[in-house]
């Protein structure tokens, strides 16, 4: 198996001692992005990764090798400490250059696994909106481990071993778990912007190359009749919302 880590983190604390101990319970091949040595610029909110394509981004360069190489892992492990409640500034500029996948989501068959610590609180929130953000990008399921560690000397690894454990398996097993209902929405949203009667160019030319237009959701995951039934009924009513 192949992971590829993206560390939020400035240091390496509490966070990357996390990582290392759910590293542990993982086979296989891991590459490091400590986004912290990557310097990314701040993204400019230009929109054109949206409105024209995400290799019209200005920090294009630096972007697409991550995203290649998430496009290319098995595993994809998400870390952050929480900073001012949220994520660190470095993950959230990273998520900000990626926003495209909230209209062109690209991981169906990937799995992830998020890692979140605190020295008080704010841990179980900011899991969650990672969680949601992979969601968006079409991750297929997502796993979080968030831990406050604020004046304990050392961690408390049981949670992290349980976590990573299934992760790990699931991973393994090559297993597509069925969507959640608003993840289906989310799904019909964009499709049905896509074939509208005057789409965002770029996820046009993206839902039609890639062929989910002509799915009830990602092909390579299996939807059981009532979500079928339920696709197809939102996506109806999308359509004649978003002509």
């Amino acid at each position: 198996m192949k992971y590829v880590i993206i560390n939020g983190s400035p240091r390496r604390k509490n966070t990357w001692k996390m990582v290392e101990q759910a590293k542990m319970n993982l086979k296989g091949d891991f590459e490091e992005i400590h986004l912290m040595k990557e310097k990314i610029p701040m993204c400019n909110g230009c929109y054109k990764c949206i409105m024209e394509g995400e290799e019209k981004c200005p920090h294009s360069d630096m972007i697409k090798p991550i995203v290649d190489r998430m496009m290319e892992a098995d595993g994809i492990i998400i870390a952050s400490p929480v900073y001012a409640m949220n994520v660190t500034a470095l993950l959230k500029n990273f998520f900000d250059h990626t926003a495209y996948f909230y209209h062109r989501p690209e991981f169906f068959t990937k799995k992830a696994l998020v890692v979140v610590s605190t020295a008080g609180a704010g841990h179980k929130k900011v899991a969650n909106y990672i969680d949601e953000t992979l969601r968006h990008w079409g991750v297929n399921k997502v796993y979080k481990i968030a831990m406050a560690c604020g004046g304990k000397d050392s961690l408390e690894t049981k949670q992290i071993d349980k976590v990573s454990k299934k992760f790990a398996a699931d991973v393994e097993s090559g297993k597509m778990h069925s969507p959640k209902f608003g993840d289906i929405v989310f799904f019909d949203v964009w499709k049905a912007m896509a074939v509208s009667s005057d789409p965002i160019k770029a996820d046009a030319e993206f839902w039609h190359k890639n062929d989910l237009v002509n799915h009830d959701f990602a092909p390579e995951v299996k939807l059981n009749p009532l979500k079928k039934l339920f696709s197809k009924i939102m996506f109806f009513i999308m359509k004649k919302v978003l002509k």
